[in-house]
């Protein structure tokens, strides 16, 4: 792998295509997605539609399109490396954190979807990547989100060839815009790990209403309630009793592009910061001579430098397919807290203008924090590193 490199055997480097590809997007957010961006309100998370139309169409013709699907499905097909490449250079824009590349990628179907059967693949998956239909998935409800096996408490009920849904799930995003999404409910005992089957829920049959929840960032997400909603038992996602391993399948490996993203939103901020105290002075001096400021700059650096690293060994250990619970949760509580440290750090150094909305770095602040929570806490992913180290299992 290293001969006529001139490098020490053993060591690694990302592939030159991989290099490519991470400075097409790069350069495809700063000539193409920014310019259109920087005209929209500061707490926007959508462009309007002849914008994000011109933008996707661009993003197609250079095959930037579904990256993480399937290529024999219309998708990028890129491994998990490759998706964690694009998902850092497209989280550094202002809606980046919650709409990479404000859309113009595309919106992936949930990675499971591909589980499912021929008919399931072509009707949601497919349909899903050629018309850039949003989808959700619903795991979350109030009994505890971060504890999906023994939480759960929305029921599924067979009834002859359909099953009958009843329950509430919480915290799910493009509930309103979707055209479907998938929902893990209860078809065995409480509290089983067993008992958890996965359906294919279309968003417009009967009995499905719809809330926001407001909270500290624009992009609301929702409260989904099912009535007596009939889904037929063709729609279930694998077998029944299988939703749990489902759930986790999609979970472990979707907190690595996450991971990565959150590190663009921080790197970002990071320049911005450093932008900014190199021209500002205080008491005739610099900022940037400063030495309280030269360690935030150093620290965030490095901080970013090591989670960064975290996130690519996570993702190359995915792509040989190894399993990557234990190097998923390493990656996810790292960059999310690192990221959440520089960015505190870029608002301190830019002062009262930090935190005005004439920048990104007030709403980065705020959906950061949101970012901790979201795929599993960061004390959750602690526990799941600590259970690993204390049983031998690492």
């Amino acid at each position: 792998m290293t001969e006529g490199l001139g490098l020490p055997l053993g060591s690694w480097q990302l592939p030159d295509e991989l290099v490519m590809l991470r400075d097409t997007v790069r350069r495809f957010m700063r000539e193409e997605v920014r310019p259109i961006e920087d005209r929209q309100p500061h707490d926007c998370h959508a462009l309007p539609a002849a914008d994000l139309s011109m933008l996707q169409a661009k993003a197609q013709a250079l095959g930037l399109w579904c990256l993480a699907s399937p290529s024999e499905y219309g998708g990028g097909g890129l491994g998990l490396l490759a998706q964690v490449l694009v998902a850092e250079e497209a989280a550094r824009c202002k809606m980046g954190a919650y709409v990479p590349a404000c859309g113009a990628f595309g919106i992936d179907p949930p990675s499971v979807i591909w589980l499912g059967n021929a008919q399931q693949i072509e009707r949601y998956g497919v349909a899903g990547i050629k018309a850039g239909k949003k989808s959700f998935v619903a795991i979350s409800e109030a009994s505890g989100g971060s504890d999906p096996a023994r939480s759960i408490s929305t029921r599924a009920v067979r009834k002859g060839d359909s099953y009958v849904l009843n329950g509430t799930k919480l915290w799910i995003t493009a509930a309103d815009k979707a055209e479907w999404g998938l929902v893990f409910a209860r078809t065995g005992e409480a509290g089983d790990r067993g008992g958890i089957s996965c359906f294919i829920v279309d968003r417009h049959v009967p009995g499905i209403s719809v809330k926001p929840i407001p909270v500290i960032r624009s992009y609301e997400p929702f409260e989904v309630h099912f009535n007596d909603v009939e889904i037929p038992a063709e729609n279930r996602l694998g077998e029944e009793g299988e939703g749990f391993a489902v759930c986790q399948k999609w979970l472990v490996h979707a907190r690595v592009p996450y991971a990565a993203g959150v590190i663009g939103v921080a790197q970002e901020a990071l320049e911005l910061a450093i932008a900014w105290v190199k021209q500002r002075s205080t008491f005739r001096t610099k900022l940037a001579d400063r030495q309280s400021i030269q360690w935030m700059i150093a620290d965030s650096e490095m901080e970013l430098r090591a989670a960064r690293l975290l996130v690519y060994q996570a993702a190359w250990q995915a792509d040989l397919g190894h399993d990557i619970k234990l190097e998923a949760s390493i990656a996810k509580v790292t960059a999310t807290e690192t990221a959440w440290r520089v960015v505190d750090r870029c608002v301190q150094m830019f002062g009262a203008l930090g935190i005005a909305k004439e920048l990104p770095l007030e709403r980065w602040y705020r959906e950061l924090r949101i970012k901790r929570i979201g795929e599993g806490p960061s004390e959750v992913q602690r526990m799941v590193v600590a259970r690993a180290l204390l049983s031998g299992a690492a």
